[in-house]
């Protein structure tokens, strides 16, 4: 994994990408020298040309998460990721060597080979997205150091989650009474902790102890294989870099304080809000059509307003009111207690159940963007007497309001709708990744995120 603006990105989606922009980028100037003849003519002809499409394609692809591989990720995700940058890649692809010189002979015939190089270029990424397994000689070879209950969930979840990770086995703390992994896949020392990591060829050490008394951590032998070259990480940076989640059942106050994230500042702020601003007046007008259309839509078919207010707590726990289309039924809550949304639940009306799978739902909460209550992307705005009832339940569950709730967020795409309190804790996790490292690049990875979301209809209810 590499922290890109405090992010982790893995390192084979870092690979894949510069192979396939070496690809486009030698495809480019073989086109345009065969064109004007000589290399050396190609430069300054078309150099930035071909420098701005590697450039546009880097960022286009890159942000659509089609080079992070997800096991959980289906063929139908993957292919509406690469319909959205397929539609966006392709015409800044024909613009971009529209802007040839008028001299240059053959323009078309460039504009052709480079729309039809970046097409070539996403399908065959698709294909590696669904079908390539990495190799035995390219995985991160992984030590757990525990072999309790927490080390099981590591373990679990690197099988799950990473195909790059490659677990050579579990070393029982010194205090541990319980083991919870394979009896099997517990070694013996050889030696000190670094002489048996040495030996195994291990790249990394995830501490993964359940009990962390006195002389149950080694620090100095940690200590020693760090030096040696071996990465080591404790249990909450391990699913923060794995999973881009904070775990909350193996979280201490003491990581969030003296870790480092959790970065608000004026500066971050003001960005924020910028790019809030113009993203929700951008996204107000193309789907300004898709609004009237849909208000009609619910005129017609029941009674009662079209646009749904309801008091949510917002930045620093202050009260707001929330705008959406209405999806149900008038009387959806007839006796006064307020209740979750459940998958096919029998309040929502026949429009509400299309617009909640396409999304189309939640899009007067631009308008709550524009007036400030809300972000473009945050934590999903609760209702004051889940807030109250989550907050006695789940621990760190105020964090989230650090931050302004947001239209779409991290956790959004990245778990189904929840509607229990399990649910609830297992989106918060995504939360505090979300508020401890949220950047403007997160931002527009969520923002990608979210298309190939609604397209795929994952998580509608």
């Amino acid at each position: 994994m590499v922290r890109i603006f405090r992010h982790y990105v893995p390192m084979s989606a870092l690979r894949g990408m510069a192979f396939d922009l070496a690809l486009l980028l030698l495809l480019m100037l073989v086109a345009v020298t065969y064109q004007v003849g000589s290399l050396g003519s190609a430069v300054p002809a078309a150099g930035t040309h071909v420098m701005s499409l590697a450039a546009s394609m880097a960022l286009i692809i890159g942000f659509s998460g089609l080079y992070q591989h997800n096991q959980r990720d289906s063929l139908a995700r993957i292919c509406a990721r690469a319909v959205l940058v397929l539609l966006v890649a392709l015409p800044i692809a024909w613009l971009i060597f529209g802007l040839l010189p008028p001299w240059f002979a053959n323009r078309e015939l460039v504009q052709l080979t480079a729309v039809a190089g970046v097409a070539a270029l996403i399908t065959r990424r698709v294909y590696v997205a669904h079908s390539s397994t990495s190799a035995a000689t390219s995985r991160t070879r992984i030590l757990i150091y525990g072999a309790g209950p927490a080390a099981s969930v590591v373990g679990a979840t690197l099988r799950h989650a990473d195909p790059n990770a490659h677990i050579v086995g579990f070393v029982a703390g010194s205090n541990e009474s319980e083991i919870a992994v394979p009896a099997q896949d517990v070694l013996a020392l050889r030696g000190t902790l670094r002489e048996t990591a040495e030996h195994l060829g291990v790249d990394e050490i995830v501490v993964a102890l359940t009990e962390r008394r006195s002389g149950s951590m080694p620090l100095r032998q940690l200590l020693d294989c760090k030096l040696s070259g071996i990465k080591v990480h404790d249990l909450n940076t391990h699913f923060e870099k794995t999973l881009g989640q904070i775990r909350i059942d193996y979280l201490n106050a003491s990581w969030l304080i003296f870790g480092d994230g959790f970065n608000q500042g004026a500066l971050r702020t003001f960005v924020k809000r910028v790019f809030d601003i113009f993203c929700a007046l951008l996204l107000t007008l193309v789907s300004a059509p898709i609004m009237v259309i849909t208000a009609f839509a619910i005129k017609l078919e029941s009674r009662g307003p079209v646009f749904y207010r309801q008091e949510r707590v917002g930045l620093e726990g202050k009260p707001f009111m929330v705008t959406k289309f209405r999806s149900m039924r008038t009387d959806a809550e007839k006796d006064g207690k307020p209740r979750w949304a459940t998958q096919n639940d029998d309040r929502v009306t026949r429009i509400g159940h299309i617009i909640r799978r396409l999304r189309i739902d939640e899009l007067p909460q631009l308008f709550n963007v524009l007036n400030g209550e809300m972000s473009l992307v945050g934590p999903r705005p609760e209702r004051p007497f889940f807030v109250e009832q989550l907050t006695q339940e789940i621990p760190f569950y105020a964090v989230r309001h650090s931050v302004k709730p947001g239209v779409t967020g991290w956790a959004q795409v990245r778990y189904h709708y929840g509607s229990t309190v399990e649910d609830s804790q297992e989106k918060l996790q995504y939360d505090l990744y979300y508020v401890k490292n949220h950047t403007l690049f997160l931002d527009l990875v969520v923002l990608f995120e979210t298309v190939g979301v609604v397209l795929t209809g994952k998580g509608a209810r």
